[in-house]
């Protein structure tokens, strides 16, 4: 095994953009044996695929989560599982379970009246992944997060390119603790969830947007289906979308045609971690060991194929100075052929 060494900030490439807020055992969160920072380094630029993690939605009354639970189970087809290896099958039995969960939130005192019945978590990985692997690690990802505090079911979907898992976790835990997850609690549950992967054999990581040279937010899941709608000629433009080509035009037409203060603040944080991992780069070019100046080379490589630095309101400029250029040259070409 080599010596393994780091320069003065690498870490914090990797450090996660929220302070953490719970406390998870030990064994859960432990590294690999060996030398964890060289794999995960050896991972992140062999472009290991990253897992999601996404609340996508709470039930706030009985309807909401029994409509909610048959989704999942496909109307009763799909098996739920739920801790302990609890299985919950057939129609009737996934309206007892909502009929169970919703009577537990109305006998909860201290509930008010919009509190959510159940948090719903989806955890999804790319396609080809394989399936049976990911039920497993997502099984042993709901009993490290919720196991022996909240109730929960879970369903695997294998209908869509990307196989992924339903969870459905109660919002009151046994001892009377609501669960009410932060982005903390986000960004542990992504290493939880990669770890339970990688122990199946299926390598995956967790990192921060800005560890793979990634800037922009990826579209809200609401915003992107409004948008679908609104281009197939179904539904007026979302606001927040106006507002952003608004300020998009600004960018493209207007005075303020540079990057906000925001958004300098932003490049110059992609500039910190470009540099720390070129000096991490020639810092193993020069190991004696073959592995680790192989491992230099490709995290070089890594970082040269970064993307620009971009935001979402520089690239709606872009898209608006490119249709107006195509206006004025069609334009052009019709007050030629006059």
């Amino acid at each position: 095994m080599s010596d393994f060494q780091t320069v003065p900030g690498f870490e914090d490439v990797w450090r996660p953009p929220v302070r953490a807020r719970a406390v998870w055992p030990s064994a859960t969160l432990s590294p690999a044996a060996g030398d964890p920072i060289r794999y995960r380094l050896a991972r992140i630029v062999d472009r290991a695929p990253e897992v999601m993690v996404k609340i996508t939605g709470r039930t706030r009354d009985a309807d909401h989560l029994l409509a909610h639970l048959r989704y999942i189970s496909r109307n009763g087809q799909l098996e739920l599982e739920g801790p302990d290896g609890q299985r919950v099958v057939g129609r009737d039995e996934v309206a007892e379970l909502a009929a169970d969960w919703a009577a537990a939130a109305e006998a909860d005192n201290g509930r008010r009246g919009n509190s959510p019945i159940s948090c719903s978590v989806v955890l999804s990985m790319p396609a080809g992944t394989n399936e049976i692997a990911l039920r497993d690690a997502a099984r042993a990802f709901a009993e490290a997060a919720f196991g022996d505090r909240y109730d929960y079911v879970l369903a695997l979907h294998t209908d869509t390119p990307r196989p992924h898992v339903h969870l459905a976790v109660c919002a009151r835990g046994r001892d009377g603790e609501r669960l009410n997850p932060k982005k903390a609690d986000l960004e542990q549950w992504r290493q939880i969830f990669a770890k339970t992967l990688r122990e199946r054999g299926v390598e995956a990581e967790a990192t921060p947007r800005r560890a793979r040279g990634i800037t922009r937010k990826a579209e809200r899941t609401p915003l992107r289906k409004m948008r679908e709608r609104y281009q197939a000629g179904g539904s007026p433009l979302a606001r927040v979308r106006r507002e952003a080509y608004r300020e998009a035009a600004k960018a493209a037409f207007g005075a303020r045609g540079g990057p906000e203060l925001w958004e300098k603040g932003l490049l110059e944080r992609q500039r910190q971690v470009r540099t720390v991992y070129l000096a991490q780069a020639r810092l193993l070019q020069r190991c004696g060991s073959p592995e680790d100046r192989d491992l230099g080379f490709k995290l070089e490589a890594f970082v040269r194929a970064m993307p620009a630095p971009d935001t979402q309101r520089l690239g709606l400029a872009r898209e608006l100075r490119a249709a107006a250029a195509v206006d004025r040259q069609s334009q052009r070409s019709n007050d030629r052929m006059c």
